[in-house]
């Protein structure tokens, strides 16, 4: 499963704009017209991504944002990213203080939108320990060792896929960009290099579909093991 996202805006067309372009790129994607209906969404489902807009009637976007990161609240952990009209420094820094893990002003690209939840997930969502095993389907795959065994036989893997699938492996279901996957490997090799090794890695994990190592349109590929 890809992240769940909430997005808050008092914006219908925005906010139906953002939740189909978030659906676009896999993201799982509920929406709420103000900081009320934010509540009853997150009191009903867990959330891991919070797309709040500022300027909202009655309770402002602000205010909802103080309310999750105080004390007593069970949602201070979510990571929230600010959308307001407002360029000034004063805002931003503001929206920081409050308690925002980041800050973008309208209008935006949408792309930039993606990049800053991928920032932002990979920053605040702690990775696997080591020491778990992974089951993906018939084979699991030992983090701590980046061994791949099927029916207790090892499968052979290089170098680089052990590399490749030890860190999509401790950040589960998490999209990782072709050019943040390649820097993290740490060698300078092309997009054009990670597609060839995610190909090879679905044919020894026989997962031809992408059921396990998925392509995320537009932005790279995560790794969803099974439940």
């Amino acid at each position: 499963m890809m992240p769940m996202v909430l997005v808050v805006d008092d914006d219908m067309r925005l906010r139906d704009l953002l939740g189909k372009f978030l659906s676009d790129y896999s993201y799982r994607v509920q929406t709420a017209a103000n900081a009320a209906q934010a509540r009853a969404q997150l009191a009903s489902q867990h959330f891991d991504m919070i797309i709040l807009d500022i300027m909202m009637p009655k309770e402002s976007g602000l205010e909802l944002l103080a309310s999750l990161r105080s004390a007593q609240s069970s949602y201070k952990q979510i990571p929230v990213i600010l959308l307001t009209a407002q360029d000034g420094l004063e805002e931003k820094i503001h929206g920081l203080m409050s308690g925002a893990d980041d800050y973008l002003t309208k209008p935006f690209e949408p792309k930039e939108l993606i990049a800053r939840i991928e920032t932002v997930l990979r920053r605040t969502i702690a990775p696997r320990p080591v020491g778990i095993d992974l089951c993906l389907g018939d084979f699991i795959f030992k983090v701590e060792k980046a061994t791949l065994f099927k029916n207790d036989k090892e499968i052979h893997l290089t170098s680089t896929e052990q590399m490749m699938l030890r860190i999509l492996s401790q950040h589960p279901y998490q999209p990782f960009s072709r050019t943040n996957l390649a820097h993290r490997i740490g060698f300078v090799i092309s997009d054009r290099s990670i597609d060839v090794q995610i190909n090879r890695l679905r044919r020894k994990l026989e997962d031809e579909t992408g059921k396990y190592l998925k392509t995320i349109r537009h932005v790279g590929y995560a790794l969803c093991p099974d439940s």
